[in-house]
């Protein structure tokens, strides 16, 4: 072939790729660096013409809405939030101005419209912008205001505190309480967003997902359900529980030195006897317990469909950072909740779920379900295991030591209407000379047949106890809901 012909031919083809590849370099390409552009108006205009779907509770309280603005063809929407501070942690908001956190970030597509292709098509061929789906969530209004009402009455000023509250055979999350909170119909004021992302109490950060807090005597049901699955404890097992122990080389006592003297393991879970605990979680070893720790869900975010930001991982900490080698780890602290562990009220909810499911932890959502503007229904609830954790063996196990806590231990002046219930409280001491407390409490009822799981944490207050502070917290929750 003629030379000259082949250069101008692969001259053309060169001409053409680059052609190719500037005409596509903004649509294809760059087409997300161009959408994240703050100069770029235009998505920001196109996103305030979407209507954004209504969110309502599973019992019918309306919690987001969109509303038009001015006249015209395409009005410009506005998000508003009739309950206010009530659901601004956990659904968060929505707003050109300052972006998207919560339930609002997590079910954008749906919220907007974009995973509803048919009726995208449709409004693209009609030049009309799209119109977001109506969601039902699993969060229950009436729980959720008993639950905010019960830690705004616990807490002293600047304190923070958390409820959460879970259906055990589905994992529906029915309450997820955060104080102090804030009202997203006034996040769009600048002023005002740089207030509250500054204020020193943060009431923007969702705690029960977000903060993580040394768990106390909680992290014990752990421990008894870790000692009772792998066989080398049962209820009968006896130890001596006298006070102090040396656990790691370093001395250990009970809650105001009590001695136990030689006590079996429902005993030592009654009365949260740390050296009996410490004693076990020494015995069981660092690999096994952290095996059970992670099928718990520790070590990770929980698997909850939520912005990654707005979740932590529970586990032992160093610096800021999971330990991700066992070599360092004082296990017998981490099995009565001290040490470096930390733990977010959402993990903790999701341990007393595991016991009351059968020792099945099953994925939390807040999806109930979704319906496209026509009213049809989308998509649904879709129950999901998340892991077999332990045995119904040992979660019957666990239940009936739970229970007995509840009876005639650190919970025993506590009750719920529904009768019987099962639980654990935990106390854990962040100020000896203060004597500060952080308080806790998790359980389930009714413990015969669990249908509401809980866990409630006030972040610190004076001479406090789990059983006299949290625990009234979780039976009021557990009431609301079993009453529903």
């Amino acid at each position: 072939m003629n030379t000259p012909i082949i250069r101008i031919y692969t001259l053309f083809l060169l001409l053409f790729a680059l052609l190719v590849y500037f005409t596509s370099k903004w649509t294809v390409f760059d087409a997300e660096k161009l959408e994240e552009r703050t100069e770029n108006r235009r998505l920001l205009i196109a996103e305030q013409q979407i209507e954004r779907g209504r969110i309502e509770t599973a019992d019918g309280e309306l919690i987001a809405e969109s509303n038009p603005e001015g006249g015209g063809r395409r009005p410009i929407y506005s998000r508003q939030y009739p309950t206010g501070d009530l659901f601004g942690n956990p659904v968060g908001y929505s707003f050109v101005e300052v972006g998207r956190t919560g339930v609002e970030a997590a079910d954008n597509d749906l919220l907007s419209g974009e995973e509803n292709e048919f009726a995208s098509i449709i409004d693209q061929l009609q030049a009309q912008p799209p119109v977001g789906s109506d969601l039902t969530l699993t969060l229950d209004a009436e729980a959720q205001q008993v639950a905010t009402n019960a830690l705004e009455a616990a807490v002293g000023p600047g304190v923070g505190g958390s409820v959460v509250a879970i259906e055990p055979s589905t994992g529906a999350v029915k309450v997820m309480a955060s104080i102090p909170g804030f009202d997203p119909n006034i996040v769009t004021n600048e002023q005002v967003f740089s207030e509250l992302s500054t204020d020193e109490t943060a009431p923007l950060v969702n705690r029960p997902t977000q903060s993580t807090y040394e768990p106390g005597s909680t992290m014990k049901i752990v421990t008894v359900s870790a000692a009772l699955d792998s066989g080398e404890f049962d209820p009968d097992t006896v130890l001596n529980a006298d006070s102090p122990k040396d656990i790691s080389g370093f001395p250990l006592e009970n809650s105001g030195s009590q001695d136990f003297g030689d006590i079996d393991a429902t005993e030592a879970l009654t009365n949260s006897v740390n050296t009996y605990w410490a004693q076990v979680g020494e015995q069981l070893g660092a690999d096994t317990y952290l095996d059970y720790m992670s099928r718990f869900g520790f070590n990770k975010d929980p698997q909850l469909n939520y912005p990654d930001g707005q979740m932590a991982p529970s586990g032992v900490y160093e610096q800021g950072s999971l330990l991700d080698s066992t070599d360092s780890i004082d296990i017998g602290r981490v099995a009565i909740g001290q040490e470096r562990l930390l733990a977010t009220p959402m993990q903790m909810a999701e341990v007393a779920a595991t016991i009351a499911n059968d020792g099945e932890l099953m994925r939390p959502t807040f999806f109930q379900e979704a319906k496209d503007p026509d009213g049809r229904e989308v998509a649904e609830l879709d129950p999901d295991v998340q892991d077999r954790v332990v045995s119904e063996e040992t979660a019957a196990a666990v239940t009936e030591m739970m229970t007995n806590v509840a009876e005639e231990g650190t919970a025993s002046g506590l009750s719920v209407a529904a009768g019987s219930f099962a639980g654990k409280t935990g106390t854990a001491e962040i100020d000896v000379e203060a004597s500060l407390n952080r308080p806790w409490f998790i359980g389930f009822a009714p413990a015969d047949d669990p249908q509401i799981a809980v866990a409630a944490m006030i972040e610190r207050c004076t001479g406090c106890f789990g059983g006299e502070v949290a625990g009234p917290i979780a039976t009021q929750v557990m009431d609301s809901l079993l009453a529903g």
